[in-house]
């Protein structure tokens, strides 16, 4: 049974009729699995994690969270669910280790304190008031909270947002070991690299509906992903045509370049010394770079890099495009969730009001 479920889910700010901002969503993850949301502002991430989370009811559908409803049986989860939060939620004049204790108290075997401020890299300012901690050591703190009642399911929301490169690197080996550990994490992030880096899988969300998804290599090499709105459908994909990208001298001669590789293929000088190659139909990506380093060897000119297949970033572009997504934000007048949408167990103290969110 998947961990997190999502089937047809439509979320509307407003009467029958109103445009949705969760159109006839599919989704699910495993347990010990991170799924990546990726998405423009606005393109329906968060309503669909508040949904997830039981804040939000939807207009129609079916979400399900360790085979439970989210917001029929709210009570039986919190204990079972981490929810990290991109920013607030915490006493700007309590330190780390005051708040972990405090938290703690929520759950009958709650991870110890010294044992979390060691995990995420707290320990040298444990005794530092929120308020003065750096965003990146803020971040580590939520994340830390998210992680200290043994969650099954882990929201995490932007979690490497303003933190240093010791900081990423913590909390990426943070979310192996909980993805180790059997948790499932649903992670959402507007950092493509770290999407990348953190994925098993890919959900591309745009106007509210799943515009494509898979696992990083499928999406990079164009391989099978997924027809929009129903992740387990087959759709056609993107085209097998092979792309190369590599670095190299500044004014290489394109059109020769092409013809070396091959009949029907671009290459393209995107940047001064950054190239594109669209290889013709039936030309392998083997043959591809064996032409690209014999041309530039005859020439005497260095290969600096090479990669096949698009960047993430591009695939990303060509499936929301460069401006798309609209304001996932209710409309003025729309409910707003209340209540302590908090990360942890009953009678926790309140966190910040859905409209400080950047999901």
């Amino acid at each position: 049974m998947p961990a997190v479920e999502v089937r047809g889910l439509t979320v509307r700010y407003g009467p029958p009729g109103t445009p949705p901002a969760v159109d006839d969503l599919h989704l699910a993850a495993e347990p010990g699995e991170v799924l990546v949301l990726l998405g423009p502002n606005g393109a329906g991430k968060t309503s669909t994690v508040e949904t997830l989370e039981g804040y939000r009811r939807p207009a129609a559908g079916d979400v399900r969270v360790l085979g439970l409803d989210p917001a029929v049986d709210h009570a039986r989860l919190t204990g079972r669910v981490g929810v990290m939060l991109q920013r607030g939620g915490v006493y700007p004049m309590l330190g780390p280790r005051r708040v972990l204790d405090l938290f703690a108290a929520y759950y009958a075997d709650p991870v110890p304190t010294d044992e979390l401020l060691d995990l995420v890299g707290l320990r040298a300012v444990a005794g530092t008031p929120w308020r003065h901690l750096s965003g990146g050591e803020q971040q580590r703190l939520s994340l830390g909270l998210a992680l200290i009642g043994r969650p099954e399911v882990a929201f995490l929301d932007e979690p490497t947002a303003g933190v240093d490169p010791e900081g990423r690197i913590a909390i990426r080996r943070t979310v192996a070991d909980m993805k180790e550990g059997g948790v499932c994490i649903l992670l959402t992030t507007h950092e493509l690299g770290e999407a990348e880096k953190l994925a098993d899988r890919i959900a591309i969300i745009s106007h509210g509906r799943l515009a494509r998804a898979g696992t990083p290599r499928q999406l990079l090499a164009g391989g099978p992903d997924t027809a929009p709105g129903h992740p387990d459908a087959a759709g056609s994909g993107p085209s097998a045509t092979p792309v190369v990208t590599f670095g190299g001298p500044p004014g290489i001669d394109a059109a020769a370049l092409a013809g070396a590789v091959g009949p029907d293929t671009s290459v393209v000088e995107s940047t001064p010394g950054r190239y594109r190659v669209d290889a013709g139909p039936g030309i392998a990506a083997p043959a591809v770079t064996a032409a690209v380093a014999t041309f530039l060897a005859d020439r005497g000119a260095t290969l600096t890099d090479l990669a096949v297949g698009k960047s993430l970033e591009e695939i990303y572009f060509e499936t929301v495009g460069v401006s798309a997504g609209r304001n996932d934000e209710p409309p003025a007048g729309a409910p707003v969730p209340t209540g302590t949408r908090a990360r942890v167990g009953r009678g926790r103290p309140g966190r910040r009001a859905r409209r400080g969110s950047a999901r």
